[in-house]
């Protein structure tokens, strides 16, 4: 009987929390658009999710390290919303998108993968070269408190930025000493035994697991704003999303 209240207590909790209060916003900049999505599909945007936007999209394309990863099987046409075209999908590295032409989406989504970049300032840069100038960014990104990550520290941009100078590779294991330390293993089953979750991690560069970064509102809008944004609105949604609408800033 508790478990029963329980899950509905959970449900009751997450449809109180309903969408996020600037949808309206983000709508704007996707409706009846052409996007790409980073390291889709993403249940953040589907329906009765905090960013429920994928239903309003007009085509969407979607950017993945691999065919197959921890998280999706990849087709080569992307299937992001059963009532919506299906997009193509680009096999190549998210910070790198060299096959793709300046301007030429009008959006770019990421979802909870910007903390897995080892550099993602170089990451950011490249999203913000496909996107046409009257575009935006929708980006959403772990809230550390509220994850295995909430021993940790937000990561200082000035640290982010350095990576971006140093040309740091997605092979680079920084980061891997804090984090075998502070992970809280009780928080992320799917790692297993402290054993299996270094083993993991030490592999990083197939599987792309590690939060090399942490974040909280703060950090991400000072690293969104250097690296050549405005952001236009955030929000905070259950169960641990900041959520964050950027527009590229133009060049003076």
């Amino acid at each position: 009987m508790m478990g029963l209240f329980q899950r509905v207590a959970h449900r009751l909790e997450r449809m109180n929390q309903g969408h996020i209060r600037n949808r309206k916003h983000y709508l704007h900049y996707v409706s009846g658009k052409n996007g790409l999505e980073i390291g889709g599909p993403s249940p953040v945007f589907r329906r009765e999710n905090p960013i429920d936007i994928y239903q309003a999209v007009e085509h969407l394309d979607n950017c993945d390290f691999s065919q197959s990863t921890v998280w999706a099987e990849q087709q080569e046409s992307y299937t992001f919303d059963p009532s919506r075209k299906p997009g193509k999908s680009i096999f190549c590295d998210g910070s790198d998108l060299n096959s793709i032409e300046d301007s030429s989406y009008d959006f770019v989504l990421s979802s909870h993968n910007l903390e897995h970049f080892a550099n993602p300032v170089k990451a950011l840069k490249e999203w913000k070269r496909v996107i046409r100038p009257s575009g935006a960014l929708i980006l959403a990104v772990p809230n550390y408190k509220r994850t295995f990550d909430h021993r940790r520290k937000p990561t200082r941009v000035d640290h982010m930025l350095e990576d971006f100078e140093r040309n740091t590779g997605e092979d680079d294991l920084t980061h891997l000493p804090e984090i075998l330390e502070k992970h809280d293993l009780s928080m992320d089953a799917a790692a297993g035994s402290f054993e299996q979750f270094q083993a993991r991690s030490l592999n990083n560069i197939s599987n792309r697991c590690l939060h090399h970064h942490v974040f909280d509102q703060e950090n991400s809008r000072e690293l969104l704003d250097r690296t050549g944004f405005d952001v236009q609105c955030t929000d905070l949604a259950y169960p641990c999303h900041i959520c964050i609408l950027a527009t590229p800033r133009a060049v003076v």
